[in-house]
């Protein structure tokens, strides 16, 4: 088995039917086409028309269909609209004919009745020409040092004919103190209670937050740099707690759940529990819930939650008036689909391996 040299991925194109996440793609990746709508009403030459491809050859395309109808978290439905997209990514895989195809999804893709589903998938990926790895497999964001429990299922397509990669192995573990515990209290500014930046002195120690603030190299990050202050604490503007919320905080012991928010606070030593995007408008437009400080009686800032998925400070989250900055909750992945094309430059690395 041979490894080819990491070149990392130029971003094409990618599909989101949210604007205010379209905004946030844009923003942090102004050579990357983004394509705000359906993946129900686009096709393939439509694709390559509105991102500029023309007839280029496309190496890899990426998708995650909406995960709630999957999810184990929600009611699990065979019948959720919102799964038939995952076979509107087959077509889109037909009609763009990459190299190779990328489908990630949650671990309840893989569980009880959802398994049959998951066999379609795969059958409709060879259908159009795919062979796909298997057996599939679920990898856990923690098992490369990401200081979250986040289990997703990935499939692995490859153009008959073309070689099929194989998964990555585990590269080591993080904790959550390791990745947040640099990061200043945002309670000790006034400032934060009106704006969600401000200048502070950091000490920052461990390898993976001194990456993610562009103070050490990372031999495995292909991306282009982001300019940012590094003096300044950003995506931070403080919640507000009752002291009777407060004192409910404190008296939950760390890796344990708050009974009556439901709120799970972290343990310095262990890793955090799975950042959800919470709900669409269709399913009631729920935010999800931010988990409590290991260390201090408050939910975690945006900030915080960045560090805990593995997002670099110069990656800018976007505020619903569409001005750069940490207010909203992108901390946590959407699930979306996009076609990307692979070619060498210092774009995010690939952990597939031929």
């Amino acid at each position: 088995m041979t490894v080819p040299r990491p070149i990392g991925f130029d971003i094409a194109a990618a599909i989101e039917i949210d604007p205010i996440h379209c905004a946030v793609h844009e923003y942090n990746f102004p050579d990357s086409t983004i394509i705000c709508a359906s993946v129900i009403d686009l096709s393939g030459d439509a694709i390559r028309h509105r991102a500029g491809i023309g007839d280029r050859a496309i190496d890899v395309v990426f998708g995650g269909a909406p995960c709630q109808g999957f999810s184990l978290i929600g009611k699990r439905a065979l019948d959720d609209p919102r799964n038939q997209l995952v076979f509107h990514f087959v077509r889109l895989v037909r009609e763009l004919q990459p190299s190779y195809c990328v489908f990630e999804n949650v671990k309840g893709l893989t569980v009880g009745s959802h398994r049959r589903f998951l066999h379609e998938l795969v059958d409709a990926f060879q259908a159009v020409g795919y062979d796909v790895l298997l057996p599939y497999q679920v990898l856990n964001a923690a098992d490369f040092r990401v200081p979250q429990d986040r289990q997703r299922l990935f499939l692995i397509g490859a153009k008959r004919g073309l070689p099929l990669p194989a998964y990555p192995q585990p590269t080591g573990k993080t904790t959550v103190a390791e990745a947040i515990d640099d990061l200043p209290d945002a309670d000790r500014f006034d400032e934060l209670l009106a704006s969600d930046s401000v200048a502070v002195a950091f000490d920052t120690v461990h390898p993976y937050a001194r990456r993610l603030r562009g103070l050490d190299g990372d031999p495995t990050d292909y991306s282009h740099p982001r300019p940012f202050d590094s003096r300044r604490l950003t995506a931070s503007l403080r919640t507000e707690h009752t002291e009777r919320s407060r004192r409910r905080f404190s008296a939950t012991p760390p890796g344990k759940v708050e009974p009556v928010s439901r709120f799970h606070r972290l343990a310095p030593q262990g890793l955090c529990n799975t950042l959800r995007a919470g709900t669409d408008s269709a399913r009631g437009a729920f935010t999800s819930p931010r988990p409590i400080h290991p260390r201090l009686n408050r939910v975690i800032t945006v900030r915080e939650a960045a560090r805990l998925i593995l997002i670099p400070t110069g990656f800018a989250s976007m505020s619903p008036n569409g001005t750069a900055s940490g207010r909203s909750a992108t901390a946590s992945r959407r699930c979306s689909a996009g076609p990307w094309r692979a070619r060498s430059s210092k774009r995010s690395a690939s952990p597939l391996k031929s």
